[in-house]
């Protein structure tokens, strides 16, 4: 059973009772993530996030971890493009610990200045981490070839020269200027009582008055291009993608299946095609990238030099002659697909809650799962070629290499 109610202090709180269930998962949901950070404090909302587990008026680092795991739960946080969320995770029979532990460290943390410069340590080698990840670094390569070095194109880590000049005041600062009762989410999933849970809500948030943040910042531009990173790999790395569409668009449902259809899935013509059948790549897979006003759809893969080419030119073909081939007997498994992926997802109370706050925060309503199965039932074949050939043919298309590579290579594909 779904219910929405609101806080004293007017803070949304959207909930999910599953009495089948033994687990409860609260999280806090604050609508700021790195495309809001001005570039010289790119990175900010990601070393905030973690400084929220870094000791509070009355619980230290080590209180807050092995507090967590007497209770046998899990604690934690993630930052993107756009929010940022905080959670735990219990049986359902220390919910209240679970709300006062997450209540303690999201107002009253203290974010030391020797924990600020130890963690400045730690992200700074999380960022290593990531850049000898190709599969993981090309992705912050595209977004910041298709963005732009302000917004969306940020990485959500920030980088090494602005996490430097990182402080106290500029931390308290973020948190005045955006962690604001109005752009608060607060969601609950599994097994409770609804009305206790808001009394437990109210007593332990219900005084929070923090200022609001200001307006988000304007659309980025998607630029056409092809951007090549020389680096001594044993592998090629591709991104190629299109501009396509904003999270709460008319079309979500189209895109899912389009994507379906092209890579998302085992049965995919980009899997069967260049893994399947011609052993060209180990990893292959189409995906979307939606934000509240702009998005893109691409393509990743991981390939020999020597077939980096002929991998783009047949990732592009397929692409660019998707809307004149998809069958209905493909669109038909594409929904079998989605529908199943759905359903599945039920049996998580942590994928229940983060869906209904991402409902809250990009639509403000509810969307029960009787309503999105409708919904992708009644995707036809003519709406999925139409949205793919607009997307392919708007003339918006980015391609990114990563590895051992000339953009010599490369030309005349975008």
């Amino acid at each position: 059973m779904f219910r929405k109610a609101l806080l004293h202090n007017g803070i949304p709180v959207v909930m999910e009772q599953l009495n089948n269930f033994r687990s409860f998962i609260i999280g806090i949901w604050v609508k700021v993530g790195s495309r809001n950070e001005p570039p010289e404090e790119n990175g900010i909302s990601h070393f905030l996030e973690h400084m929220f587990f870094k000791g509070t008026e009355k619980r230290t680092p080590s209180d807050i971890a092995f507090e967590i795991d007497s209770l046998g739960g899990d604690l934690n946080a993630f930052t993107s493009r756009e929010n940022t969320a905080f959670y735990v995770k219990v049986l359902d029979e220390y919910k209240e610990s679970a709300i006062d532990l997450l209540s303690d460290i999201f107002i009253h943390s203290k974010f030391p200045d020797e924990e600020i410069e130890k963690e400045k340590g730690v992200i700074k080698e999380e960022i290593k981490l990531v850049e000898d990840t190709p599969d993981d670094y090309i992705h912050d390569l595209f977004n910041k070839t298709i963005w732009g070095d302000e917004g969306l194109g940020q990485p959500v880590l920030g980088r090494r020269d602005t996490i430097r000049h990182f402080s106290r005041e500029s931390l308290l600062t973020h948190v005045e200027r955006y962690y604001g009762t109005a752009d608060m989410v607060i969601s609950c999933a599994g097994k409770f009582d609804h009305q206790d849970v808001i009394d437990k809500l109210n007593h332990y948030f219900g005084n929070l008055r923090r200022g609001s943040a200001p307006a988000m910042k304007g659309t980025n531009t998607f630029k056409s291009e092809t951007a090549i990173y020389e680096k001594d790999l044993s592998e090629v790395h591709l991104c190629i993608g299109v501009e396509a569409i904003p999270f709460a668009s008319p079309e979500r449902y189209d895109l899912a299946l389009l994507n379906s259809i092209l890579g998302a899935s085992v049965s995919s013509r980009l899997f069967q095609e260049i893994r399947e059948k011609k052993g060209y790549a180990y990893s292959i897979f189409s995906f979307t990238s939606s934000y509240k006003d702009t998005g893109y759809w691409a393509v990743y893969a991981g390939t020999g030099r020597k077939k980096a080419r002929a991998v783009s030119e047949m990732i592009l073909r397929e692409m660019k002659g998707l809307y004149a081939t998809i069958t209905e007997q493909e669109l038909k498994r594409a929904k079998d697909q989605i529908k199943g992926n759905l359903l599945l997802g039920l049996e998580s109370t942590s994928a229940r809650m983060q869906s209904i706050a991402r409902q809250e925060i990009y639509f403000g309503r509810y969307f029960s799962n009787q309503e999105i199965i409708k919904a992708i039932e009644a995707v036809s074949l003519k709406n999925v070629k139409d949205l793919a050939y607009r997307l392919i043919n708007n003339g918006k298309g980015c391609l990114v290499g990563l590895g051992p590579i000339d953009k010599e290579e490369f030309k005349g594909l975008i």
